[in-house]
């Protein structure tokens, strides 16, 4: 049984050190991230090597492939997928046109990422732009309209399973009213239960069904005071178990992130006491991630069978003419976004 933790590495490529971390450690899987990314060969290289050092060909090897600003595999050997916003753009006029271009932009991310070995793409977002509200989200997200949202982040995760990739919904329950940037600090969250589950817990229980998610390093001031979700058993397990129904497999967001007091391990062990199933710890520091390791056991059985069943909804199809789906996805882009 693998440890409940998916890493990341430093660079190019897995030097000796990490190798053997790696093989002593046996996290669940990897994360990639742009310093992570040259080439096709080059990367394809690092997954097989990482895949390696824990002796699993299964092992998960996730990346943040959202478009616009958050892309990790990047020109001139890789597409630059749109920012959700645009396709949500796209919606405010055609929400079928939109819910088609979700789905190809979605497909095409899957066919670079299906090429090099990675599994796991960490899109959608699921969160709700507001326009007073920190602009980590944004246009990461496609529309403040719930039900567009939903029917957009559906079609994302149908294009990525087409094409062998698993999705993951984020962040739960809800990123985008948060006034300051979790990356940096603590966002607190004071709207109401009411207003909450009306509003950003909806695209979420939506799209309850999707395998993974990731949970948001958000405090919500009317559900739990003193801890962020990712830490918090009561938002676990009322609203994100709870609520809004969501039985997958639970990340915890990046723990390294400076939302989260305490050592590293301490973080680990509050989120996977918590209720997260795994946690994540993304930057590639061996120090760091050999904080989390000591703090850390092996997956439970539940989040084992929840990682199991994950692969039960890949539906991949036999498309292999990608240059017409491109040529596709670009006129209609190119349609909405001159006119």
């Amino acid at each position: 049984m693998p440890r409940a933790v998916i890493l990341g590495c430093a660079g190019l490529r897995l030097e000796a050190a990490e190798r053997e971390f790696f093989r002593d450690a046996d996290p669940l899987g990897f994360i990639l991230f742009a310093r992570n990314c040259e080439s096709p060969a080059q990367l394809s290289q690092l997954v097989a090597d990482l895949r390696a050092s824990v002796g699993r060909a299964d092992a998960p090897v996730l990346i943040d492939q959202e478009g616009g600003r958050v892309i990790r595999m990047r020109p001139p050997y890789w597409r630059a997928p749109p920012a959700a916003g645009v396709i949500g753009a796209i919606a405010e006029r055609d929400l079928g046109t939109a819910r088609g271009t979700a789905w190809l932009n979605a497909r095409l991310i899957a066919a670079e990422l299906d090429a090099v070995g990675i599994d796991v793409c960490c899109l959608p977002v699921l969160d709700l732009q507001f326009n007073d509200a920190s602009s980590v989200v944004g246009d990461r997200a496609f529309s403040g309209d719930v039900e567009v949202v939903a029917e957009l982040g559906r079609a994302a995760c149908a294009g990525l399973l087409a094409g062998g990739v698993l999705p993951v919904i984020k962040h739960m329950p809800g990123h985008g009213r948060a006034t300051s940037d979790s990356h940096l600090e603590l966002p607190r969250v004071e709207a109401s239960l009411a207003e909450l589950a009306a509003q950003d817990f909806r695209p979420f229980e939506a799209l309850n069904d999707m395998p993974i998610g990731i949970s948001a390093h958000v405090c919500y001031g009317s559900i739990d005071a003193d801890a962020p979700a990712t830490q918090s058993a009561k938002v676990i397990a009322e609203i994100i178990r709870g609520a809004i129904g969501f039985n997958g497999l639970l990340l915890s967001d990046d723990l390294s992130m400076e939302a989260l007091s305490g050592s590293q391990g301490e973080r680990a062990g509050a989120a996977l006491a918590a209720g997260c199933d795994v946690g994540l710890h993304c930057n590639g520091k061996l120090d760091e991630m050999a904080d989390v390791i000591a703090s850390v056991g092996l997956l439970s059985a539940d989040a084992m069978r929840r990682w199991s069943d994950s692969k039960k909804f890949i539906n991949k199809d036999n498309i292999s003419e990608f240059s017409v789906l491109t040529d596709e996805f670009n006129s209609l882009i190119e349609a909405f976004t001159s006119s």
